[in-house]
C-alpha cells in the first residue's frame, strides 16, 4: 500500500493525491507539514532531508521525495499507456508539458499570487507586485490556452501527467481574488476538470487553514 506524508492543502500533495486517485491506487495519508508539524522530526528527515511534504513509500520500497518524481514513479509503475506512454517519445512530449507546468506555471503563481493573497494579511501586501506577477503567470497561461484551443488536455488527446502538474493549481487560481485574463480554452478546461471525482476530492480543499486574516 502507498503511504503519504503531507498536509492535504499542500498543493503539492493535491497534485499527488489527485494522480493516486486516478489511478485508483489504495494508500494511507498522514497529515505533516505546517500547523501539524511532524517534518522536523528525525523519522521525518531521515525520509525527506529536506523537510518539505509530501513524502511517499511504496510498501517496503525507499522513501521518495519531490513532487515530479513521485509522479512519474506512480504513473511509470501503475498507469496506463493513454496516462504515460510506453514509448519513449510520447512519453517525453507528456513530461516535457508537465515540466512545463511545474516550471512555469506553479512557480509563477504559488509564492507571488497564492501566498500573497491567502499567506499575507490584506494589509502588508503588495497589490503593485501581484499585479506583476499576474501578468507574468498570464503570458504563460496564453501558452495553455493556445494548446487547449484545438485539443481537450495538454499533451494532447488524453489526460496525462501533464495535466496534473497543470490543472492541480487552476482550483487556487480561479479561486483567489485576482484580476483574471479572458481565456476561455482554459476556463473550458477547468469546467471539464471539476467534473472528475479524484480531482473534486483531492483538489477542492479548502484552504481556510492557510488563510491569514
Amino acid at each position: 500500500m502507498l503511504k503519504v506524508w503531507g498536509r492535504k492543502t499542500s498543493s503539492n500533495v493535491q497534485a499527488l493525491m489527485w494522480c493516486i486517485g486516478e489511478l485508483a491506487l489504495p494508500y494511507q495519508r498522514y497529515d505533516v507539514g505546517q500547523r501539524y508539524g511532524g517534518n522536523d522530526t528525525p523519522e521525518f528527515l531521515a525520509m525527506n532531508p529536506n523537510g518539505l511534504v509530501p513524502v511517499l513509500t511504496d510498501n517496503e520500497g525507499a522513501p521518495l521525495f519531490e513532487t515530479g518524481a513521485i509522479l512519474r514513479y506512480l504513473a511509470t509503475r501503475y498507469a496506463p499507456d493513454d496516462f504515460w506512454p510506453a514509448d519513449a517519445a510520447q512519453r517525453a512530449q507528456v513530461d516535457m508539458w508537465a515540466e512545463w507546468a511545474k516550471i512555469n506555471i506553479s512557480l509563477q503563481f504559488t509564492v507571488p499570487i497564492f501566498w500573497q493573497m491567502i499567506r499575507v494579511a490584506e494589509k502588508d501586501r503588495n497589490p503593485v507586485a501581484i499585479k506583476a506577477a499576474t501578468e507574468r503567470l498570464t503570458h504563460f497561461l496564453r501558452i495553455a490556452e493556445s494548446r487547449l484551443t484545438d485539443r481537450p488536455f495538454l499533451a494532447g488527446e488524453h489526460f496525462t501527467l501533464a495535466d496534473i502538474q497543470f490543472g492541480h493549481l487552476l482550483y487556487r487560481y480561479y479561486g483567489v481574488d485576482i484580476e483574471r485574463a479572458d481565456l476561455p480554452a482554459i476556463e473550458r478546461y477547468y469546467q471539464q476538470l471539476t467534473q472528475r471525482p479524484a480531482w473534486r476530492e483531492h483538489v477542492m480543499v479548502s484552504w481556510d487553514e492557510l488563510r491569514v486574516v
